[in-house]
């Protein structure tokens, strides 16, 4: 089953994170066969962190929510909140399959939250989804209730990164600049 999992920064917390940093990649590293995607996200030009998505393939709920919450930073309290969904791999590769690599254009994360309307963006990539390192739907545990849509996207602008949405359909949608995760090289 696969999962995404969205810690958001509390704010103050950077010092926390730093000092955390090596215990989160070695924590990361246990988990690197089951990653879809990884990466910090942040807030404006001057790239405040403002949390670390992880998209996993992992045995369960129960073994999504231990992920979770077992994470050093989520346990020294450096996390304000986290979101944890079912997810679908609707690109069926990794972010290291993504042909545009780690660099070259800004990337993104887009959040639409599910609104009381029915289901959109569930079963496949928007067209035209060469920009799309990941997408995929948000659900409850049982995979059977849409909660939204999750995406990873290289775009020139946020509300390009936007875009990829069905306008209309969310309660609300977050754009988030995101990058590549992992050890630097």
């Amino acid at each position: 089953m696969e999962f995404f999992c969205y810690h958001r920064d509390r704010p103050g917390s950077m010092p926390l994170r730093h000092e955390l940093l090596e215990a989160h990649w070695s924590y990361m590293d246990g988990y690197a066969s089951e990653m879809i995607a990884r990466g910090p996200t942040f807030s404006g030009p001057d790239e405040v962190l403002t949390g670390s998505v992880h998209v996993l393939d992992l045995a369960g709920p129960a073994a999504a929510r231990a992920f979770a919450f077992d994470e050093p930073g989520y346990q020294a309290g450096a996390y304000r909140d986290v979101l944890l969904r079912r997810w679908h791999n609707t690109l069926g590769c990794t972010m290291w399959d993504f042909p545009g690599g780690r660099t070259g254009g800004d990337r993104f994360l887009v959040l639409g939250l599910a609104a009381p309307a029915p289901a959109a963006d569930t079963t496949a990539p928007p067209p035209d989804a060469d920009e799309l390192i990941a997408y995929g739907p948000l659900l409850s545990d049982d995979g059977d209730l849409w909660l939204g849509t999750a995406a990873l996207i290289r775009a020139p602008d946020p509300q390009t990164a936007r875009a990829v949405l069905t306008p209309g359909r969310y309660a609300d949608v977050e754009v988030h600049r995101w990058r590549f995760g992992g050890r630097p090289s």
